[in-house]
């Protein structure tokens, strides 16, 4: 790598890092923020739902704005307003204010996470990308594993403020770095597609607000069915303005790429799996088998760990046998080792024999990772990897809320909280379901073109780079 490429890694990555922490980190100092702010349920569940539905619904825009007006420029706008918003979370006196500041703290995840993963891509040609891209994953993929246990061992040592107070030196400290180091990328140059925004915005917040109160409110609840129906329609429209715009936010063509639609599908599926399963394995240490919560972080381990070790080496096979194969065998062992669990877990369970299955699924998962990243980023051309980034992330954060929905939904049908062997009921259907959406994924990465095969998209005209629509299909790498 050069000078300016490690640079680009290493800013985007803890950029990255420190964002995707806040999606689950709070989860287990809920308790603790309920006693001391005299919240209800209602508004403990929007601490996170807040959260949530700024990031995925801002996604798109952000990465659309990026491309327009500078995404270095934007990320940095995103990188300043979550440090600020993290320390607001850590001064409100209320609930209600906590939920607002939440939603600020989304707003500038997005910003982040749409952006960072897009300048990475920028810095690095098609060759070197893949390798990148696995060392950020290997980075990033550890928050959405970890989130839960650092948030327990910090409210246990220190305070549940502490987990926004960390944020603040973090993303002080890298302000000035990115503003020095990272080199400046636009997208293409297009004239604003506000309808493009709204619709994909709105569509965006009615299908995450949908998934995110279903568990509550009831799937068959008005409010849940009104909000998915809704969120559906306007994404349909939203398909339909971007064919027509003269310059849509997010050209339809790229669709016609099977690396790009299969890698999000896949992509979406994977995270799906990974965030319910997240939601539940430290709880069901905790809950079921009585370990603290530094105990848990120490137990998964064998899980989160092998995201440092198997995806950078991953990301750079990808070049030398393509991301189809990577995929496949990757969800396939991730879909394995969750069943696996779901096989032996009780309230009984000697943690040794959790080990392997946990080995298993987390070289599956580090494996495939990066392969559905390059598989959609490697897509297109580098004047789209904002949009093809905005597009992977919104995707995956929809499968995420939808993976924790699945999830809990299996959980609730089959055990409860009320006691150890009651939680262990519900644990291995919740585990279950994950392991079936894991599977899903690797049918659909069945999809993803072949090394050889076509699907990759460039500029229909280089003369006219604004013309976005008319892209043509080319033979791939």
């Amino acid at each position: 790598m050069t000078r300016s490429q490690r640079f680009a890694l290493v800013l985007t990555s803890l950029a990255s890092l420190m964002v995707m922490l806040d999606m689950l980190v709070v989860t287990t100092a809920l308790p603790t923020m309920r006693a001391h702010l005299g919240a209800t349920v209602g508004q403990l569940e929007w601490t996170v739902n807040a959260y949530t539905l700024s990031f995925a619904v801002l996604l798109l825009p952000a990465a659309a704005l990026g491309d327009r007006f500078g995404r270095r420029r934007l990320m940095t706008a995103g990188l300043g307003l979550f440090t600020v918003a993290s320390a607001t979370c850590a001064l409100v006196p209320s609930a209600g204010w906590l939920v607002a500041a939440r939603a600020v703290q989304g707003a500038g995840s997005a910003l982040v996470m749409a952006l960072a993963m897009a300048l990475l891509s920028a810095a690095f040609p098609p060759e070197g990308r893949a390798r990148a891209l696995g060392l950020f994953s290997g980075i990033t993929g550890l928050a959405t594993l970890g989130g839960p246990i650092i948030g327990g061992a910090v409210v246990q040592v220190l305070s549940w403020q502490w987990i926004f107070w960390l944020n603040v030196p973090i993303g002080a400290a890298l302000l000035p770095f990115v503003v020095r180091h990272l080199e400046e990328s636009f997208g293409t140059r297009a004239r604003a597609d506000w309808g493009g925004l709204v619709l994909a915005a709105a569509g965006a917040f009615g299908l995450v607000y949908g998934l995110v109160m279903g568990g509550s409110a009831g799937w068959g609840s008005t409010e849940v069915v009104v909000s998915l129906c809704a969120g559906a329609c306007l994404l349909v429209l939203f398909a339909a303005w971007e064919l027509r715009a003269p310059e849509p936010m997010l050209p339809a063509q790229l669709f016609g790429s099977r690396a790009f639609s299969a890698g999000n599908g896949a992509g979406m599926l994977l995270y799906g799996a990974i965030y319910g399963t997240a939601f539940f394995m430290a709880q069901f240490l905790e809950t079921g088998l009585h370990y603290g919560p530094l105990a848990t972080g120490l137990r998964l381990m064998p899980w989160t760990a092998t995201l440092f070790f198997v995806a950078p080496r991953a990301g750079a096979l990808v070049s030398r046998v393509g991301e189809r194969p990577l995929m496949v065998l990757g969800l396939a062992a991730q879909a394995l080792g969750f069943a696996w669990v779901a096989l032996i877990a009780g309230p009984n369970l000697a943690y040794p024999t959790l080990v392997a299955p946990l080995v298993l699924a987390g070289c599956g998962v580090s494996m495939a990772m990066p392969a559905a990243q390059n598989a959609v980023i490697g897509a297109v051309p580098v004047a789209l990897v904002g949009k093809a980034s905005g597009t992977f992330n919104t995707l995956r954060l929809l499968g995420g809320s939808f993976g924790i929905a699945i999830a809990a939904g299996a959980f609730s049908q089959a055990g409860s909280y009320g006691s150890p062997s009651s939680f262990s009921h519900g644990f291995i259907a919740a585990i279950g379901a994950c392991a079936a959406l894991s599977l899903a994924a690797s049918l659909a990465a069945l999809a993803v073109p072949g090394s050889k095969a076509g699907g990759a998209l460039t500029l229909a005209s280089a003369a006219e780079p604004v013309a976005l629509g008319r892209l043509e299909t080319v033979e791939a790498r």
